[in-house]
């Protein structure tokens, strides 16, 4: 098997992220025809899909999933086409990575904060006790309230309000913190 070029693959990866299909393209080639895994391109293509295009364009994932899939389905050599494809769209997507940002401060908060406790009203009640105990008591089902929404507390008590989405610069990212300050106000900031 041939060993993979961390430094072409920087450069493809740079040039997509960056919009610039025709570099992309270009290294996407180097790679081709340097004999590289054309599995591992597409899986590449994959994560870029959600770690630099993400929420701003969602049908980037779909697209990058689909060239993964059809590499399987279709071989080699004509999924050179459907990468070339797919790069190419990936290139000229907008970008955002507050999806990837978010996770990342979800998961040093949790390193930071460990296990909090559930609230009780998130619990399942699958038993007699954890009923007597008031599980899921007080949890409120969404689509029984106007708008499917009602206000609510998900968070563990120490860690209410704590905001990890923090949108970029894309239209479809402001448009999902419009969402959040819409339905929860002030709450995460």
């Amino acid at each position: 098997m041939k060993l993979k070029s961390p430094i072409i693959i920087s450069a493809f990866i740079k040039s997509v992220r960056g919009s610039d299909p025709n570099a992309a393209i270009y290294w996407l080639a180097r790679m081709i025809e340097g004999g590289e895994d054309p599995k591992f391109i597409a899986r590449r293509l994959v994560i870029l899909a959600a770690e630099d295009i993400g929420l701003a364009n969602p049908n980037g994932i779909i697209m990058a999933n689909a060239a993964f899939n059809a590499i399987d389905v279709i071989g080699w050599p004509e999924g050179r086409i459907v990468l070339a494809q797919c790069v190419i769209y990936l290139a000229t997507s907008p970008k955002g990575n507050a999806a990837y940002m978010a996770i990342n401060k979800a998961q040093d908060l949790v390193r930071k904060t460990g296990n909090l406790s559930v609230p009780l009203a998130l619990r399942n009640a699958p038993t007699k006790l954890m009923k007597e105990l008031g599980y899921g008591e007080e949890y409120k089902y969404s689509h029984n309230y106007t708008n499917n929404f009602i206000n609510q507390e998900f968070m563990p008590d120490e860690i209410t309000g704590t905001n990890f989405f923090e949108n970029g610069s894309s239209t479809r990212e402001k448009e999902i913190m419009e969402t959040i300050r819409n339905l929860w106000g002030e709450k995460y900031g």
